[in-house]
């Protein structure tokens, strides 16, 4: 299943359990079909002025929370609205997904704060990782 079918799949699902995972399942597609992988989209952050917000995903710190707009940024108008059409949804919902999910992933992909070589993330890491699931979206914690 392709990240635009389990993003259409999700929509209108209850964000616990079976939904989360596979989002989160979602979320490692997106960043592994990045050129270059975390490596590549860590660029594009940086490129749009946001490599302060994916360098505290990759670190040991606290995640900094990014904007729905801000992530659309950073993906550009045709990845969202593909994504948008691909998906029946609007894009400020594709990419409020997102903005909710991929700060947890690319931190569990990178537990000792260094992008794993060659930028693919493992699914079976991350999601061993993030452990409870349920906690993401709902009580997260972070102040």
């Amino acid at each position: 299943m392709s990240l635009l079918d389990t993003i259409g799949s999700l929509i209108g699902k209850s964000p616990e359990g079976g939904g989360q995972q596979a989002l989160v399942s979602a979320a490692l597609e997106f960043v592994n079909n990045q050129p270059g992988g975390l490596n590549g989209l860590i660029q594009r952050f940086q490129e749009k002025g946001l490599g302060d917000v994916v360098s505290s995903w990759v670190g040991n710190g606290e995640n900094q929370p990014i904007a729905a707009d801000a992530l659309h940024g950073v993906l550009g108008s045709e990845a969202v609205t593909n994504l948008a059409a691909k998906a029946g949804v609007q894009p400020d919902q594709v990419t409020g997904l997102l903005s909710q999910i991929l700060p947890h992933v690319v931190n569990a992909a990178t537990p000792e704060g260094e992008v794993p070589a060659g930028g693919q993330l493992n699914s079976t890491t991350v999601l061993g990782a993030l452990g409870g699931i349920a906690s993401l979206l709902g009580n997260k914690g972070n102040a």
